[in-house]
């Protein structure tokens, strides 16, 4: 499928034939390969490399650690421990399931097992006329339902530039093969644009940006600098705000991803209100599935003046 307005689909530079890129090559081929495995062995290479990451020492399980603990300080420490673990061992899970969403042949898409709900939220704004952003989190799957989800509607996303240009070129090729446009995460303009011509865009605002157009909002009670680009998006598009959730299901069952009720009289004219309602919704997301959300980002790392750093 050829792209609409956003990232062009790039050709291949002779630059990155030249041997500094050779390494990354090898990698984006090795991504090719575990992406063609069978189903089954897919997922057992996930749980296995989630093992080799749940006992290899890393200062990725602070971050984890520290942020659970902030998040659910309801729960014992073992109980705390319990779920840093199992999200270490999801990380081996995110590592296939990338490479899946990234280079997975269709057939293998169309094997995998999806249940879909709440599709009548997106034909009713259709009707209207109106663009849809599609609000989700950073979860481990989150590539692979993009695609999935992608089988039934026709979505666009906005992402951020690799650092490395090989597999910056390998992932927007593959992603314009089945989204219908890609945009910079600064080109607002024309995410704007697509959105106001009735688009409909996937969207994660749940990291710590560092950002100029953050605010402290609480995400599990606890102040995130949080983007506010949700707000002003739906602002100049007019565009819908519809919660995305998607999870893992239990063993080989595949995943459930619900498009929830659009968020009513939003936007407000209350940036700090409407941006803590964002974070209520991915919030909930999280809590269907705890041990698959990316708590390996040091969500909280910029803090407000005078507070104590987390990490």
């Amino acid at each position: 499928m050829r792209a609409m307005p956003g990232m062009s689909r790039p050709a291949l530079p002779r630059s990155l034939l030249a041997p500094q890129h050779w390494p990354a090559w090898v990698g984006a081929g090795v991504v090719w390969l575990i992406a063609r495995l069978p189903r089954p062995w897919l997922l057992g290479l996930g749980r296995l490399l989630g093992r080799l990451v749940q006992h290899v020492p890393s200062p990725r399980r602070q971050i984890a650690e520290a942020n659970i603990a902030l998040c659910f300080p309801e729960l014992s420490k073992a109980e705390q421990a319990a779920l840093a673990n199992a999200h270490l061992r999801d990380i081996g899970m995110m590592m296939v399931e990338f490479a899946l969403g990234w280079l997975g042949s269709e057939r293998a898409i169309a094997n995998v097992p999806v249940q879909v709900e709440g599709l009548e939220h997106l034909e009713a704004a259709r009707a209207q006329g109106k663009g849809v952003l599609l609000v989700g989190g950073h979860f481990s799957h989150l590539e692979l339902c993009a695609r999935l989800v992608s089988q039934r509607i026709r979505i666009s996303g906005m992402y951020r530039r690799m650092d490395s240009a090989v597999f910056e070129w390998v992932v927007l090729r593959a992603r314009l093969d089945y989204a219908e446009a890609m945009f910079d995460k600064d080109d607002i303009r024309g995410t704007v644009k697509h959105l106001r011509s009735g688009g409909t865009l996937w969207y994660a605002p749940d990291q710590d940006m560092r950002s100029k157009d953050s605010v402290f909002v609480p995400f599990f009670g606890v102040p995130a600098a949080t983007i506010t680009a949700t707000h002003h998006l739906a602002r100049m598009s007019g565009a819908l705000v519809i919660p995305f959730h998607h999870r893992r299901l239990p063993g080989n069952a595949g995943y459930a991803m619900r498009l929830g009720a659009p968020l009513e009289a939003f936007p407000s004219t209350d940036v700090l209100n409407d941006t803590a309602r964002v974070n209520v919704c991915i919030e909930d997301m999280v809590r269907a599935a705890p041990e698959q959300y990316l708590w390996v980002h040091k969500r909280f790392k910029t803090r407000p003046e005078g507070s104590p750093s987390i990490y």
